[in-house]
């Protein structure tokens, strides 16, 4: 595909010209449009659209006078032909709403050039999927975590189970562990659709990643890896069905 059709979208001049630097210098970008505000930034998409050039991305800082950037995402989600959004900002407390948003990715500044390039990457592939192909994401749902003072995205393909911790929930890859504030029922509803089941109030399993159902004296478990994960009596029935399923589904092919 040819060079992406971004426009930046900050109220502070500085902020908002480094950031233009930066994109117009990376050679997957073809054109930069900029904005001091959210009503400016419709203006601009707005244009773009009845100009037949629609916008590709949005990188968007968040606390600006008027229409902030959250609300702005928000808007931008409902778009019959939504541009990928990037929240670029200085506030590490809205990565939530930026999963919600099922924004591509989350920067804090200052932005530093790797980070962004990874974020141009993410919407440079988004943008080659086709239309056909679903949602227009390239990678799957992902949600925001910290690691050591930095936010990056964890795609639910990562994810092996998760476990319920109060209000937050602990997300369990191969390579460790995330704790982040959303609650498992959210996840249960965004999830459901990449293969995820609830088996427990307190578990929520990616099905691909079983390697046994054992059900003793009525007490079912699964295995992911070494961890057994307890499956409720309500659950078990479905859970053993699916797998069930799954299992005939993968001979018959």
């Amino acid at each position: 595909m040819t060079g992406l059709r971004v426009l930046a979208v900050d109220d502070e001049l500085p902020a908002l010209e480094d950031l233009a630097y930066l994109l117009r210098d990376d050679p997957r970008i073809g054109e930069v449009s900029l904005a001091r505000d959210g009503a400016a930034a419709l203006r601009v998409l707005d244009r773009a659209i009845a100009d037949g050039r629609p916008i590709d991305a949005v990188f968007l800082d968040i606390r600006m006078r008027g229409l902030d950037g959250v609300v702005l995402g928000r808007l931008l989600s409902q778009f019959a032909n939504p541009p990928r959004v990037v929240f670029v900002t200085a506030y590490e407390e809205h990565a939530v709403d930026a999963f919600e948003i099922k924004a591509e990715d989350y920067l804090l500044k200052p932005v530093r050039p790797e980070r962004l390039a990874e974020a141009i990457r993410r919407v440079f592939v988004s943008a080659e999927l086709p239309e056909s192909e679903g949602s227009g994401r390239a990678d799957p749902d992902t949600i925001p975590v910290e690691l050591g003072g930095v936010t990056r995205f964890v795609a639910s393909t990562e994810v092996r189970y998760v476990e319920a911790q109060g209000d937050y929930a602990r997300l369990h890859t191969a390579g460790g562990s995330h704790l982040v504030r959303i609650s498992l029922a959210t996840l249960e509803e965004r999830w459901s659709s990449a293969g995820f089941v609830r088996v427990h109030r307190s578990h929520l399993v990616a099905v691909k990643h079983i390697d046994e159902l054992h059900i003793d004296s009525g007490r079912c478990v699964v295995r992911i890896g070494e961890t057994e994960i307890p499956v409720s009596r309500r659950h078990t029935r479905e859970l053993r069905d699916l797998l069930v399923r799954r299992a005939r589904k993968g001979r018959s092919e």
